[in-house]
């Protein structure tokens, strides 16, 4: 019998329930994880308690009402949030998305059966192991991703479920079963009425998943119902001898080479080349593609608006597929206006994405430069000394430059900007006594 540890708030919960005479299970994903090895996000449990019985059993912890009507009882316990969901059926899903009502059940087998996917539709008890009556166990030793019953079905209900599927599968590089892929192909439609925002948060996922570039590939048309600006790169031949791969296949090379998992770094990578076709020309030399970056650019901005990212990844994603075939010079004060430019983390993820870009070029033509590696050398160099790269680290202020006489205004912050370019050039060193001895 399978021996799963659950987490101190999980072992409470379950406990308690059980004390009081009900059964209670841990189930789903921290089953799955558990199986699998991995330490789970967090811990649900279902039970046959209704919801005002299980709000009875933790009237000494503090609940949140995260859902009581639909039988979801918070319990925070010890700074852990457990979610205590009563056995149920769902009603019709009348938006491809909600279930119109639920039916409590004292049947655990009711309620694993309205799961997703096998895999997460496992529950587990110390003294019974693990309750597996859809083949769940089976389908992680082959490594599967499979719909509980009638794929199209699952997905009809919910059509966020298609991109679940084929998220879980990048994430733990699995496969998705015949049947749930042909389901996942034929119902890809419904994820347009699936708001922007679980479609950011279940791709963004998927992206940084180790077998990202596989489930792309597989499942591209799938993608383009929620990114369409994607779609024209699909096979777009670039008739470069710098590009053996058309449009789509030579992103898909350069994700692969991607090892950092950062989302900012795969989302430059991803969009990078996204404005290509809109570009092309072609002479007797070949393919030519002026003023893509601009084009994508463009493009990246009005995506990541539409799916509601957050303006800070928006404009530094934005600013990397903007810059990304920009070369930078290899010296301490180009390197410095760099690390200005995009900030530290921001120049990694460019030179990540400038690397795996060139990998994915035609064999002949994806030898890196040196810059690549001499960069980063010189970073570290930089950071080591704490050199100065902002007004803010600048060792005179506003106030030194009014105590010498400057009249308050913009000049005060142009004067500031000079002495910063003349201290990042190696011009000057930050030196108060030195800067202000300049001024005078």
């Amino acid at each position: 019998m399978e021996q799963i540890e659950p987490s101190d708030g999980a072992a409470f919960a379950l406990e308690r329930l059980r004390s009081h005479g009900f059964e209670a299970y841990a189930v789903g994903g921290c089953v799955r994880d558990s199986l699998l090895g991995r330490v789970p996000n967090d811990w649900d449990l279902t039970t046959n308690a209704r919801p005002e019985e299980t709000a009875a059993c933790f009237c000494d912890c503090r609940i949140i009402d995260t859902g009581m009507k639909h039988g979801t009882v918070a319990v925070l316990y010890g700074g852990e949030l457990i979610e205590i969901t009563t056995y149920r059926l769902d009603g019709d899903y009348l938006d491809n998305r909600h279930p119109a009502d639920v039916t409590f059940s004292k049947h655990l087998r009711d309620d694993l059966s309205r799961r997703d996917f096998t895999v997460n539709s496992m529950a587990y008890y110390p003294d019974e192991g693990v309750v597996d009556c859809f083949g769940g166990r089976d389908d992680l030793a082959a490594r599967v991703i499979r719909c509980v019953g009638d794929a199209r079905t699952r997905f009809e209900e919910d059509g966020l479920r298609i991109l679940r599927a084929i998220r879980f599968a990048a994430v733990l590089d699995f496969r998705v079963e015949e049947q749930t892929a042909r389901a996942v192909h034929e119902c890809r439609h419904l994820l347009g009425n699936i708001a922007n925002e679980r479609i950011r948060e279940e791709f963004c996922k998927l992206l940084c998943g180790r077998d990202a570039v596989g489930i792309l590939r597989e499942f591209s048309d799938v993608a383009a119902v929620f990114l369409p600006e994607l779609a024209p790169s699909f096979g777009f031949a670039q008739h470069s001898k710098y590009h053996c791969y058309d449009v789509w296949e030579h992103t898909l090379r350069a994700l692969e080479e991607e090892r950092t998992g950062d989302l900012v770094t795969r989302l430059g990578i991803l969009f990078h080349d996204i404005g290509k076709p809109s570009c092309f020309t072609r002479d007797e030399e070949g393919g030519h593609f002026p003023r893509h970056a601009e084009a994508s650019v463009d493009m990246t901005d009005a995506i990541l608006r539409r799916l509601r990212f957050d303006n800070a990844t928006r404009e530094l994603v934005s600013k990397l597929v903007k810059y990304h075939d920009v070369p930078i010079i290899p010296e301490p004060k180009h390197v410095k206006r760099a690390i200005l430019r995009y900030g530290e983390n921001g120049l990694r993820a460019l030179l990540e994405i400038q690397r795996c870009d060139r990998l994915a070029h035609a064999p002949e033509y994806a030898a890196l430069p040196p810059s690549l590696e001499q960069i980063p050398r010189i970073m570290e160099q930089i950071c080591a000394e704490n050199a100065c790269l902002s007004l803010k680290s600048l060792a005179v202020k506003g106030d030194d430059l009014l105590a010498l006489g400057y009249p308050s205004g913009k000049e005060v912050g142009e004067i500031l900007q000079r002495l910063l370019d003349a201290v990042i050039d190696g011009e000057l060193p930050n030196e108060r006594d030195v800067l202000i001895k300049s001024l005078k």
